[in-house]
Order: structure tokens, then C-alpha cells, then sequence
């Protein structure tokens, strides 16, 4: 994948996460022209790890909840919800600065708890594949 302005953009906010987040571990990543896939680990210091995946296209929706809460309520400070909802407003302000007035999010995130290491490896399996599986994304028309 060759990135676009906001998807390198998307990058450096991605990996600069666990300075703001410092109970975070990233695993595999990838921008797509439409989407991106994540893994995000949860660090607690006396506790397993809970890894979540973690998908979003840059589709716009008008309708959409654009004000980071959910429907039970205010969104927990360093909550996966609450990471993405930065790292997307980050995005969005950055790309507003610089011109690209046209970009906008999908309203929800699509999120997986991983809870062994053969789902970990599968899903990251998927994430490090999923360029080569682009001709076949029927959503492919929207770009990141």
C-alpha cells in the first residue's frame, strides 16, 4: 500500500498511542485505502493482557454520533473507546488543517477481544495479509 497524506499521517498518530496511552501495547497495524486494522493491547501491570482488534473505514455517515459517547453512557477515560475516539479526532483535525476537508470517519468502530494466542495469531495473520486480499474488498472505493 503506498500511503496518501493522511494515511501517513494515520500512521504516526497510530504509533505515537501508547505515549498518550501508557497502559497500551500496539501489535500489527495496517492502513488501507478505506479502513484500518489494529491490534491494541490493554497493559495492566498485575493482570493478563486483553488484546482488542480493531477496524474503521474513513466512510462518511452525516447521521452519525460524532460526540464520542455510547449508548450507556460517557466514554471511560484510556477505554479502547476513548483511545480511538482521540486518535480519530486527531486525525480529523489534522487532515482539516491541511486541506483535506473531504475526510471523515465511520461513526463506530468494530471491536474483537482476542483471548488466546491462536485467535492473536490468526487475526494478526489477517491484518498482515489484508493488502493482498484488496482486489477482493467490495468496499474498496473509498480512500484513507
Amino acid at each position: 500500500m503506498h500511503l496518501s497524506a493522511i494515511g501517513k499521517q494515520a500512521n504516526l498518530y497510530w504509533s505515537k498511542i501508547p505515549q498518550h496511552f501508557p497502559h497500551i501495547e500496539l501489535g500489527e497495524f495496517i492502513i488501507m485505502p478505506n479502513h484500518i486494522h489494529g491490534i491494541i493491547g490493554i497493559v495492566h501491570p498485575h493482570h493478563h493482557s486483553v488484546r482488542s482488534r480493531h477496524g474503521v473505514t474513513s466512510e462518511y455517515q452525516p447521521e452519525s454520533n460524532q460526540n464520542n459517547t455510547n449508548q450507556f453512557g460517557k466514554t471511560i477515560a484510556g477505554s479502547i473507546s476513548a483511545i480511538i475516539g482521540q486518535f480519530k479526532s486527531s486525525l480529523t483535525r489534522w487532515s482539516r488543517k491541511n486541506g483535506h476537508d473531504y475526510f471523515a470517519w465511520q461513526a463506530r468502530f468494530h471491536d474483537h477481544i482476542i483471548r488466546n494466542e491462536d485467535a492473536f495469531k490468526r487475526i494478526a495473520d489477517y491484518i498482515k495479509n489484508n493488502p493482498a486480499n484488496w482486489q477482493k474488498d467490495k468496499s474498496r472505493t473509498q480512500k484513507l
